[in-house]
């Protein structure tokens, strides 16, 4: 058996009845970057679903579009990462910010709001600035996780203004309202919620998709719940997502000796406590609210004139405000002796994917898996907070991942049987296959042009009279779907054109346009994801290129108002391999 990958929604295959032999052609894979690797993708074909009660969540049964008459889903969204791409100054993560888990419910059914496709792009940077002046988290995104969903900081957005709690905005108050505290209660069992944008992201513990990478976590699939696991860590915690400053965040478990990886893993222990008069803090209890933690004064960088807080009550409980915590560093205990993680919630180490060391943000549980304050990272930022949401990638870029309905077919091994094959093979939520057979490469009989995508897989069963047979499988259809803005590398990536092709495009100022270029049989094509040095459209240069499928690249051009005219000759040009391939007269330009 022989199978090739021709196009990202064809694939084929050669099954000899007797005698059969596998080769699978495989792709060199490249040296592990976390930058651009971490990302779980395993889910991006599959479509993001909800409960919005109780029962349903009981019964196991799941929207895929969804309204409430503020956030709607009309059609249906993958989930999470769809696409990734990178540059030698910035990663790139397109994704609907929808979790590849079932997604609540919240409050079973009375929270005001549901979730909703993103359509993020959002960048990270690969170098990380640390400054001596650290700049304050605000409300809204922080960073992303790697499941594509936002990160939000500890806050809730509301503050204390001296006389009630008010929302916060953009104004600095010295008593901010704790969101798991608050907000806990409009948690999912995924420890997340959404506001009324619908972006749906985590403010603590991220527990859900701890479990989908495997991180101690269990899930209890008649309550459909997830709790820590009771067993101690056997491994370091996975990176589950990057803060705008391009510091990873890992789970709740690391080495015990910070610059160790033979030392042990346990679980790290936040420098945080409740100030109640312990451990050297401030008792806010008799003592009222009129002061911060030093924390709070080096952020907001003052140290007199602080608005009081209300005084601690069944209304105003201790605990309720991000400032009736305290840093045990300010108070003579020792980072590394007596806890693990730094006010910023994090800790210079080492780490399976960093053995030379890096600042990492860790996040914060309890012995008892209760998440605990700062949850995911501090109120402020270790390193410069670089990182954010575009609307368009602006530099050269290299394609690191493309999923959903761009993603490559993947053929398992078929399974031959006294004389019956079943194919099966990786799809596309939605999607609709067709299955073709020949004996003799020339004439194909179609067996099948109904095969529906079951979640991500698809699959054929054939008893075919031939002592073999040639088998090839197609995507022939895929059903209506909301896009997270997929365009090969550009936000508004513009119209597609074939190349070879006969096609006419006219310029202008900033239009964009994506080739979509066959290469020809001979000389052979380079592999998936060969590295290419160039893709050029007369005298312009591609600002992102992919060739994700062996056989063809696609390449994004933005086209200006004073390119010249005429006739264009596209050359592309791989970093090593076969000589430059040259399409004459690929494109006309017109005024």
């Amino acid at each position: 058996m022989k199978a090739t990958i021709h196009t990202q929604r064809h694939l084929c295959l050669t099954i000899a009845m007797t005698g059969m032999v596998i080769a699978l052609l495989m792709n060199t894979a490249p040296a592990a970057d976390p930058r651009t690797n971490s990302w779980f993708t395993a889910c991006s074909g599959i479509y993001a679903r909800i409960y919005t009660n109780n029962a349903m969540k009981t019964a196991g049964t799941t929207l895929t579009t969804w309204s409430n008459g503020s956030q709607t889903q009309s059609s249906p969204a993958y989930c999470g990462v769809q696409e990734v791409f990178s540059s030698s100054n910035s990663v790139y993560v397109r994704s609907t910010g929808l979790a590849s888990y079932n997604m609540g419910p919240w409050q079973n059914g009375s929270f005001p709001n549901l979730p909703a496709n993103q359509k993020l792009l959002y960048r990270v940077p690969r170098t990380n600035g640390v400054p001596a002046s650290k700049s304050i988290t605000g409300g809204g995104q922080i960073g992303i996780f790697v499941d594509g969903v936002e990160m939000f900081n500890s806050w809730d957005a509301f503050a204390w203004n001296g006389s009630a709690e008010v929302s916060a905005g953009n104004t600095t108050y010295y008593w901010n309202r704790d969101a798991y505290v608050n907000e806990g209660a409009t948690f999912d069992p995924a420890y997340a919620h959404q506001q009324n944008t619908g972006t749906y992201h985590y403010h603590a513990d991220p527990i859900g998709l701890r479990y989908l990478l495997g991180d101690n976590v269990n899930f209890n699939a008649a309550t459909k719940t997830y709790s820590e696991s009771t067993n101690a860590p056997t491994q370091h915690s996975p990176i589950l997502g990057w803060v705008a400053d391009g510091f990873p965040v890992y789970g709740p478990y690391g080495y015990a000796n910070a610059t160790n990886a033979g030392s042990g893993i346990r679980r790290m222990v936040s420098g945080y406590v409740i100030r109640n008069g312990s451990y050297g803090t401030s008792n806010l209890t008799a003592n009222g609210r009129t002061t911060i933690p030093q924390w709070a004064v080096r952020l907001f960088n003052v140290a007199s004139n602080i608005v009081a807080g209300p005084a601690v009550s069944t209304t105003y409980p201790l605990g309720r405000y991000m400032e009736d915590n305290d840093y045990l560093g300010d108070h003579g205990y020792t980072q590394g002796v007596d806890f693990d993680l730094d006010e910023y919630n994090g800790r210079w180490c080492v780490t399976p994917e960093f053995p030379n060391g890096t600042y990492a943000y860790f996040v914060a549980i309890s012995s008892n898996g209760t998440p605990v304050f700062p949850y995911n990272i501090g109120r402020g930022y270790y390193g410069s907070p670089a990182g954010n949401s575009v609307t368009t990638i602006s530099e050269t870029v290299v394609t690191n991942f493309l999923g959903g309905p761009e993603a490559v077919p993947s053929l398992n091994a078929p399974a031959v049987n006294s004389g019956t094959v079943t194919l099966t093979w990786s799809a596309t939520e939605g999607g609709t296959y067709m299955v073709q057979s020949t004996t003799n490469l020339s004439t194909w009989t179609t067996n099948s042009t109904t095969i529906s995508a079951v979640l991500d897989a698809a699959s054929y069963t054939n008893n075919p009279t031939d002592n073999y047979r040639f088998y090839r499988v197609a995507r022939t259809a895929l059903a209506t779907y909301d896009s997270a803005g997929t365009t090969g590398g550009t936000s508004g990536g513009g119209t597609t054109y074939a190349v070879p092709g006969n096609s006419t495009v006219s310029r202008g100022s900033g239009t964009n346009i994506t080739l979509n270029i066959t290469l020809p049989g001979s000389p052979p094509s380079p592999p998936a994801n060969a590295p290419i040095t160039s893709v050029t459209l007369g005298s312009l240069t591609a600002t992102s290129v992919s060739d994700a499928t062996s056989g063809t690249v696609l390449a994004n051009f933005t086209v200006p108002a004073n390119a010249t005219t005429g006739e264009q000759t596209v050359v592309v040009t791989f970093t090593s391999g076969p000589p430059p391939y040259t399409f004459s007269n690929a494109l006309d330009l017109t005024p």
